[in-house]
């Protein structure tokens, strides 16, 4: 069996990297990193290092035409500033009737199905893929919860002939848990970059930097990137 993992040099996703990497072996994965217009190339640049780090192949794809038309605040284009502030008092300001502002549409959608037809061609039979449940709560990113999940596990399942299956083994649990899973692991997460940001250190003020922050001090450890 092979595996390809979505790989965007962030925490959640190096994890499952390394989760990967144990289960398969190093030349038995494949890591996929995605542009997508995001305003810096920090995380392109981690996902590299951790490639590098793991010795597995490392495959790149820049899909930011087709984000051209959005407003989201992580995009180039954007005219929105990235939030200072957690997801949680974000979707308390919309009552969670709407994605934040960080959303960008539709994204794990068009990751996972870019994927499986890479996934196909590289003779692939699973795609691993970090979504957790702290992104999925109150909606803020709908496309990490675990209906859309499933619906697109089946979805890859059945357009796939029944060769390739997605594997999400976060999707029931919080960052903190994942956190938990890579330090047993031993995840390089000094080569990791979640920041919204692209300044040469995190700014520990928009949602993810919060929220990893958070995670390492439910483990009790400070965070290696810092």
């Amino acid at each position: 069996m092979k595996a390809l993992v979505l790989s965007s040099g962030g925490l959640d996703s190096t994890t499952a990297l390394a989760m990967a990497v144990r289960k398969y072996g190093k030349d038995n994965v494949i890591a996929l990193s995605v542009s997508y217009g995001q305003k810096h190339d920090k995380e392109i640049k981690a996902a590299d290092a951790v490639a590098q780090y793991y010795g597995v192949e490392h495959l790149s794809l820049d899909l930011a035409r087709i984000f051209q038309y959005s407003n989201c605040s992580l995009l180039k284009q954007s005219t929105e500033e990235i939030p200072e502030e957690s997801y949680a008092e974000q979707i308390k300001e919309t009552g969670g009737a709407k994605p934040v502002s960080t959303y960008v549409p539709f994204r794990n959608g068009l990751f996972l199905s870019t994927a499986a037809s890479i996934a196909l061609s590289k003779d692939c039979g699973v795609i691993y893929y970090g979504a957790h449940a702290d992104d999925a709560a109150g909606a803020a990113y709908p496309d990490c919860s675990e209906v859309f999940n499933n619906a697109m596990s089946e979805a890859i399942w059945e357009g796939s002939g029944h060769q390739l299956r997605i594997e999400a083994p976060f999707v029931g649990i919080t960052k903190a848990d994942v956190v938990k899973i890579g330090l047993e692991l031993g995840v390089p997460y000094e080569l990791t970059w979640s920041c919204y940001e692209g300044g040469d250190k995190p700014c520990g003020r928009c949602a993810t930097c919060l929220d990893r922050a958070k995670a390492f001090a439910a483990n009790g450890v400070e965070d290696p990137a810092l």
